[in-house]
This record gives C-alpha cells, structure tokens and sequence, in this order.
C-alpha cells in the first residue's frame, strides 16, 4: 500500500489541434501585408479576432481599429474582421468611398450563403449563437426577416415560426458541439420537420480543439485554456473541458493570469489554446509551468490540420499589381 502515497509525478498534457485556425492566420495576415502595402494606417472594423496580444500587435504596426464603418476617414482602407458583417456594412463603406478588404471567414461566409438561400425559399432560419456576437450580428443581417436566434437549449420554448413544414436551423461557427446539438434535438422536438444545413456550420477548428479538449481534459486535474474572454471558441474550450471530467479549469490570456493556488495536489495540467492564439502564448505558459515543476509536457493529438484559406481577393490583387495605389477602390 505504501506506494499509493507517492506523489503522482507532474506533468502537462498539451492538446494538439489548438491555437491559430485557418481563418484566423488568414485573417492576420492579411492586416499585416496591407500594413505593408499601403503603409500604416489601416482601419480595421471590430477586433480583426477576438485576442488582446493579437490587437495589441498590429496596433504597434499601425492598425486602427474602429467600432464602426462611419469613424474612418473618406479614402481610406477599411478591413472587416473574420467573423463577417452584414451586407449594410458593405454598404456604408461603399458609401463613404471606402476601399474595404474582406477578412471573413470563409467558413463564416459559408453560413451567410445557406442564409442567404434559405431566405430566398421562405423559410424560417433558426440561427444557433450567442446574442451579440459579431458573427451572428452579421450572419443576422443577411435575412433579418427570416432569422430568428436561439441561444442555447433553454431558449427553444420560446421560438416562434410561421409555418412548421418550412423551418431550418444555421448556427454560430464557433460554439459548443455538445450543446448546439442538444439544442438542435429540442428544436426537432418542437418541429419535427426541421431541416439542417447541408453541412455543419460549426467550423472544423472548432470541432478539433473541442475533441482535443475532451481527450486531454478527461485525464487532467486542471486545464488552463489560452484565450481571450471575448473569444467564443476559447470559452466553449473551457466549458468543455470541465464537461469532459476536468476538475477545474480557467482562461487566461497570459501566463501571468495563472494562479499558484490553482495547482494545490494537482498532479496532470492540461493545456490548449483557442483558435486566435497564437503559440507564442502558449509557450509563455509552458515556461510558467515548468517553473512550477510541471516540466514533463506530453502531446495528446486528436486531429491533423492542414486547411489553409487563401489571402482575400482583394489583397491578392493588389499584391499582384505592384502599381496599385490606394485609389483604387473596391
């Protein structure tokens, strides 16, 4: 028996997919060769993703992000984030003679295309999200008389359609497998004859780090997930990862958010990041960790990546015409 009072060693488990999705990597580059193209500044609407330390970067570099369309200044460049705007935002750039480069997703531009079509056939849209969150703003907006938003499981007795035979459900990419599904089964509950979206709306990024999370947090007293408060996929990562048997965990944007405390008689850290983190941030809490005595770090890898998403065409274009100026317009 004397053996059960060894203590267990230390270690950290780090999930794998985890941190920059596609999406995300195209989205931040892009602001980077525009900032190189057409010099600083570059207007950027709403945070390009939703992280501090990214924000922080290109504000260095000389991105300028704006809340609205309407505070950057006649003749110049403005970028829409990857989580897409509706088409009323397209028309007030258009309006202010605004060139614009388009960051979305195009897996987001995806879910605005189902809406799009589903709209044009009269169907009630049932779009699966999180109130106010830019993504579903925009998606909203493609068909703002044909979408009503359900968020989460709870809120499904209060939906209400015209017409039960033409009803489909579109949601968020960025949300909790688990629960959409469980809200999807409610909804088909209430109307039988539901149709889905011809492929899933949650993004494969998601979905990824999500299984990742499970694996890993299922064998972890505590996961520390490396994300940003105002990041959808981060904090699902963290609902996860308690829902998966983890006994604790906590987002952080920085390793110095870490709190000793929480590693009182935890033997197994478990380690992820959201998809607009970048690894850097991850390594800063892997250093932290280490200090700590966590130095023994193990992969557990649920998935391979290697979707990439090409630059927006506007950028391509510009980059290929080396005499472009900014003039150029749209």
């Amino acid at each position: 028996m004397g053996r059960m009072t060894a203590t267990p060693r230390r270690r950290v488990l780090l999930a794998a997919p985890r941190g920059y999705c596609a999406g995300v990597d195209r989205a931040v580059i892009a602001v980077e060769k525009a900032l190189e193209q057409y010099g600083a500044p570059v207007y950027v609407r709403h945070e390009i993703v939703h992280n501090k330390y990214v924000v922080r970067t290109l504000e260095k570099k000389g991105a300028i992000f704006v809340d609205e369309t309407e505070e950057v200044p006649a003749g110049n460049i403005v970028i829409f984030s990857a989580h897409g705007v509706a088409p009323v935002v397209h028309e007030e750039a258009e309006r202010a003679k605004l060139a614009t480069i388009d960051a979305t997703c195009p897996l987001v531009t995806k879910v605005h295309k189902e809406a799009v079509r589903y709209a044009k056939d009269d169907f009630d849209i049932l779009l699966i999200g999180h109130e106010g969150h830019e993504e579903v703003i925009g998606t909203s907006g493609e068909a703002p008389d044909h979408i009503t938003l359900v968020d989460g499981p709870d809120d499904v007795k209060n939906v209400e359609v015209r017409d039960d035979s033409k009803v489909v459900w579109l949601s968020q990419t960025t949300l909790s497998v688990d629960e959409t599904m469980e809200t999807v089964d409610a909804l088909k509950e209430r109307f039988p004859l539901l149709q889905s979206p011809p492929s899933d709306d949650i993004c494969y990024a998601t979905q990824n780090r999500q299984i990742a999370v499970k694996q890993m947090g299922a064998q972890a007293d505590l996961v520390i997930v490396v994300g940003s408060k105002n990041s959808s996929n981060s904090v699902r990562l963290v609902e996860v990862a308690l829902g998966a048997g983890a006994k604790d965990a906590h987002l952080v944007d920085f390793a110095d958010e870490i709190d000793a405390s929480w590693l009182e008689g935890v033997s197994t850290v478990g380690v992820t990041s959201g998809a607009s983190v970048p690894d850097v941030l991850v390594e800063g809490v892997l250093e932290w960790l280490a200090q700590h005595g966590y130095e023994d770090v193990e992969t557990v890898t649920a998935a391979e990546e290697s979707i990439t998403f090409s630059l927006p065409k506007e950028l391509r274009r510009d980059l290929r015409s080396e005499a472009s100026s900014l003039g150029s317009g749209t």
